[in-house]
């Protein structure tokens, strides 16, 4: 006979799948030591560069039951958002695949709160949160950690039968559940994604990520000028980067999403370098409505397409 613990987890584990969710996990919520360590050792060697909010709430990001108070565990679920369409014109500034449809935090976060309902109607009351890529959370970590996947050398978290095209979030709750576990290194000596990496943001063994030279920290995050040094070494990304993802062997499994919301504008995939450049204010809000794109805002994408053209990669 199962345990409550058991016939919860199963339960919240097929709701998830229903809501479309390929993966889940869950891991006991407490403070994680290792974890604590290296973003410490991350934050002092300043490889956050001007993404100074990576080192606010550090005890919350290490520690759930300082974001939550009473959490006892820690659901990862994972969202596939691969797509094999690519932009028509193979000489157009690039957009990552992750930003080609609307932006992934309001859908996905509609299915955390039905998620979340379901879990009040048939378990019962519960004290939690949700979170997708919104607040001081691990997330990789913690997926790490219930057994959806392990951290490779680009610092992804892969799955080993679906790859790393995926959207990570997390319910944080004062339920216990029956744990999951991790999975072992699947990267062995495979080197492809530190060897492509045209701005050596990862490092030499892999597993440590410089965020400070990452071309989606460049295009998406720093909103200062974007330095000369790097000129020539976007390989036309314009938004984001997936060059450490496309090189990886693991994502031959990635199979196509089945998310409507996350299919592309008609405009976006079909717009040819010249209209990327000449792009217009009223074209941006057309194309990028409801976009995770609206986060750089018509003028850092038009800094980032600028700098691209300036660099002669265009």
């Amino acid at each position: 006979m199962k345990s409550n613990k058991s016939l919860h987890t199963q339960k919240i584990y097929q709701e998830a799948q229903r809501l479309g969710f390929s993966f889940i996990g869950f891991a006991k919520a407490e403070k994680m030591d290792e974890e604590t360590r290296l973003l410490e050792e991350w934050l002092n060697k300043g490889r956050h560069g001007k993404m100074a909010y990576m080192a606010n709430h550090f005890e919350k990001r290490t520690d759930p039951t300082k974001l939550v108070p009473g959490a006892k565990s820690v659901i990862s679920l994972m969202y596939n958002y691969y797509t094999p369409e690519t932009q028509e014109d193979g000489e157009a500034p690039k957009i990552a695949r992750y930003a080609y449809g609307k932006d992934y935090h309001f859908i996905v976060k509609d299915k955390l709160r039905t998620l979340f309902n379901f879990i009040e109607e048939e378990i019962g009351a519960i004290s939690g949160r949700y979170f997708v890529d919104s607040a001081p959370v691990l997330e990789r970590d913690w997926a790490r950690r219930s057994g959806i996947g392990w951290l490779g050398k680009n610092t992804m978290l892969i799955h080993p039968k679906a790859g790393s095209y995926f959207f990570l979030a997390e319910l944080i709750i004062d339920l216990e559940l029956a744990y999951t576990h991790p999975i072992k290194d699947y990267c062995g000596t495979c080197r492809r994604c530190i060897e492509a990496c045209p701005t050596d943001a990862i490092s030499d063994e892999g597993y440590w990520m410089d965020g400070s030279k990452c071309i989606s920290y460049f295009t998406i995050e720093l909103k200062d000028a974007i330095p000369d040094d790097y000129k020539g070494k976007f390989s036309n990304w314009m938004f984001g980067c997936d060059i450490c993802q496309e090189v990886c062997p693991w994502n031959r499994f990635s199979k196509p999403h089945q998310e409507p919301g996350f299919e592309a504008h008609p405009d976006l995939l079909k717009m040819t370098k010249k209209e990327w450049e000449n792009l217009s204010v009223e074209t941006f809000q057309k194309v990028f409505q409801k976009s995770a794109v609206k986060r750089t805002k018509y003028s850092g994408l038009m800094r980032n397409i600028t700098f691209l053209k300036d660099s002669d990669e265009m």
